[in-house]
Order: structure tokens, then C-alpha cells, then sequence
């Protein structure tokens, strides 16, 4: 169990490659596109992304969806991770010169509304269709039941009526039809549904990764199946993409691929590379998902939902997708 959190969280921290380098990339990586516009959360043809190109890195980008590799919208706001749907924001960031950090819960022009403390690295970020929920994800340390290495955190907050939930550790849990406790549970990687209150994520005990079912009114979480990490709900809520552990080991990468929720079908899409992120879905046929290049640069690429195609560079030194519109 040490072993496999401590893998996964270098994975994502150190943001190691083990991604194919594409030639014809090689352009477009080596210059920063020319800043135009505002940036503005307001809905519309726009994908919004963290920049990791050199002269702009950290900053909250938009681009246009027509033109996700053209001219891009920098603003001064920056985030370790940012996510946006219905005009709210939320940016994980550092906390000022502290070497501590925050979850600012932004407006559609920016403008912090809620400033949070957070214990620990941000790691996810995720809005709610309507706006209203938030939820974010960071590791920690110095949980007792596991030795000093980095745990994982996951809380929600109801933007209208301030309700906080610091951490899904404190619902109560059912796993495989029964109530269950434990102290080595770990939260991370939260999706909502359009109902304000259902949302799906991933949960680790006793070694084992599982996709479950949470109701934030009722603080309850319930286990639907196994190996399955970092779920997104497509648009329509019939489908989630997640990562899941290739032969059920982390140390060996991940395989993205999409549950159908109905029938319990499995899809791998054509990105077989390790992708180590929480996807996010572009419209109900595609996805998108950052892949690092060493460890200050990403790209967001994207794949088809349905398992065809081939993956192509969507916004070139971007991470941290989500469609606006």
C-alpha cells in the first residue's frame, strides 16, 4: 500500500514523461503563442487552461476552441490547478509569498469570492455544471497509519449556501453492500453530476483503488467498483472517464479509458500512454488531459471517447483543461 501511494503521488508531483516526443510538436513547444484579450469565465467557444509555456507559466489562459493552439488570453491570476464551469472558478494556489496554499473560489471575471486554506499540494480541481460545488484534492503528510509518505485529501464546498465539507473522510461509507470504516481511507479526484448534490470519486483502503457514489446532503459514500481512478462525467452523465492502474499496479502507469454507467462496458481509448490526470470531457464524443514534458511543461491533448482515433496535441504548454463552453 506505501509502496503503491508513494509511486503514484511521484507520478504526479515530480511529473516524470514517459510520453513519446512528437516532431512535428517541436514548433510549436519551443514559443510562447502572443497574449490577446481578456480572460473571462463567462460560457462560451473557449477552453480554459494553467499555461506552462516559459514566459507565462502558472497563468490562468484561455484559448479559443476553434483555435486551441492560436493566439491565447493570459491573465494575471495564477493557479497550481484551475477548473471552471458556469462562470465559477476555483484555482488552487500558493497563499501569497507563504509556502502554504489556498483554494479561491473565483467569479466569471476572475475576482476572488471565497479564499480557503489548504493543507497540503494541490493536486485537483472541479466545478460543478451549475457552479455551485467545488471540490479539490491535495496530498498530504503525516497521516500515522502511513509512515510519513504523501495521503490524499479531498473536500466540497457549496458555493451559495457556504457549506464545507474539509474532507469526504467524514461521510459515512458503505463498501461492497456493507458499512465500513477505516483510518487509511484516502479521497481524491472528485466529478459531480448536474443535480448539486451527487458526485462521483475515487477511493483508496487496504490497498485497493475503487470508483464511488457520494451524496454531499447526506454525507454518504457508496463503493461501485474496483481500479478505478480520477473519474470525469461526461456531459450527458451517461459515461465517466478515468485512469485505471494498468494490471492493477500504479508502478506500471495508467490506461485511460471510459466506463459506460448503464451497462458497466469498459472502453480503452487510444491513448496508450500512462496518463497520469484527471481527464476532462471537451463535448460528449471527446476528452482532454495533460501529458508533462520533463518537469515544468505540459500539453493537453486529446482522443475520442469511443476508443478511435489517435490522440492529437490540443493546446500545446497547457495543463489543466476545461471547456467553457
Amino acid at each position: 500500500m506505501k509502496t503503491r501511494i508513494l509511486v503514484a503521488v511521484a507520478g504526479i508531483v515530480v511529473l516524470v514523461a514517459a510520453a513519446a516526443v512528437y516532431v512535428g510538436m517541436a514548433a510549436a513547444r519551443n514559443r510562447d503563442v502572443a497574449a490577446t484579450g481578456t480572460v473571462s469565465l463567462v460560457p462560451g467557444p473557449r477552453l480554459l487552461v494553467r499555461s506552462t509555456a516559459d514566459a507565462s507559466r502558472g497563468h490562468v489562459v484561455t484559448v479559443s476552441a476553434a483555435d486551441p493552439g492560436g493566439p491565447r488570453a493570459v491573465s494575471p491570476v495564477t493557479c497550481a490547478r484551475v477548473y471552471a464551469a458556469a462562470g465559477t472558478g476555483l484555482c488552487l494556489r500558493q497563499d501569497g509569498d507563504l509556502t502554504t496554499y489556498q483554494l479561491a473560489v473565483l467569479d466569471s471575471g476572475l475576482t476572488s469570492k471565497r479564499e480557503i486554506p489548504l493543507v497540503g499540494l494541490p493536486n485537483r480541481a472541479r466545478v460543478s455544471p451549475s457552479g455551485n460545488l467545488v471540490a479539490w484534492t491535495v496530498f498530504v503528510t503525516g497521516d500515522s497509519y502511513n509512515g510519513g509518505v504523501f495521503s490524499t485529501r479531498a473536500g466540497i464546498l457549496d458555493t451559495r449556501t457556504g457549506e464545507l465539507a474539509p474532507t469526504l473522510e467524514d461521510f459515512a461509507v458503505t463498501l461492497n453492500g456493507k458499512p465500513y470504516q477505516a483510518v487509511d481511507l484516502n479521497f481524491w479526484g472528485v466529478t459531480f453530476t448536474r443535480d448539486d448534490h451527487t458526485f462521483y470519486a475515487t477511493m483508496s483502503t487496504a490497498g485497493h483503488r475503487y470508483l464511488v457514489r457520494g451524496d454531499f446532503r447526506a454525507h454518504t459514500i457508496v463503493s461501485i467498483r474496483e481500479n478505478v481512478e480520477c473519474p470525469s462525467l461526461s456531459p450527458d452523465s451517461t459515461r465517466i472517464a478515468f485512469k485505471s492502474a494498468i494490471d492493477d499496479d500504479p508502478a506500471k502507469g495508467w490506461r485511460l479509458s471510459v466506463l459506460d454507467l448503464a451497462s458497466g462496458r469498459v472502453t480503452p481509448l487510444a491513448e496508450t500512454r500512462s496518463v497520469d490526470d484527471q481527464a476532462a470531457w471537451l463535448d460528449d464524443r471527446s476528452v482532454a488531459y495533460a501529458i508533462p514534458r520533463g518537469t515544468q511543461h505540459s500539453d493537453v491533448w486529446t482522443v475520442p471517447a469511443d476508443g478511435s482515433g489517435v490522440p492529437r496535441v490540443l493546446v500545446p504548454d497547457a495543463e489543466s483543461p476545461a471547456a467553457l463552453g
